[in-house]
């Protein structure tokens, strides 16, 4: 959200015009590095949300609770993407940018909820064992 704030204050979203590879394929040049940051730092995020998503699943002891904002969440990356795209599509368009902030919030709040709980298991496992 930080890298993704800092590109819109700046005037910069557009600076890296096609999607999901900047001109110049996966390394781009220096013109387009903000924007490359910003996507290669999100599609990790991405992959570390599903990740947990796909552990929360495998893990008997989690719970409903982790079990929903981990998948809550995982839906909410792709719904991200999916509107980072469009927003580069739509040359910025202002309500999808908008949007694209409101999905981010959302999904913070559903990765630190997922984090939460899982340190609450944690926790009870370590004082099950004492």
């Amino acid at each position: 959200m930080f890298i993704g704030g800092y590109i819109s204050a700046a005037g910069l979203g557009l600076t890296c015009p096609e999607w999901p590879l900047c001109p110049n394929g996966v390394m781009p040049n220096d013109e387009y590095f903000i924007e490359w940051i910003h996507r290669t730092v999100a599609a990790t995020t991405g992959v570390l949300i599903l990740a947990t998503t796909i552990t929360a699943w495998i893990n008997k002891s989690a719970g409903k609770k982790i079990k929903f904002t981990s998948a809550f969440a995982s839906v909410l990356v792709v719904t991200q993407i999916t509107l980072g795209a469009l927003v580069i599509d739509t040359q910025l368009h202002a309500v999808l940018v908008a949007i694209h902030l409101g999905i981010g919030i959302l999904l913070f709040a559903m990765t630190l909820l997922t984090v939460l709980f899982a340190f609450k298991i944690g926790k009870q496992i370590i004082e099950s064992k004492a």
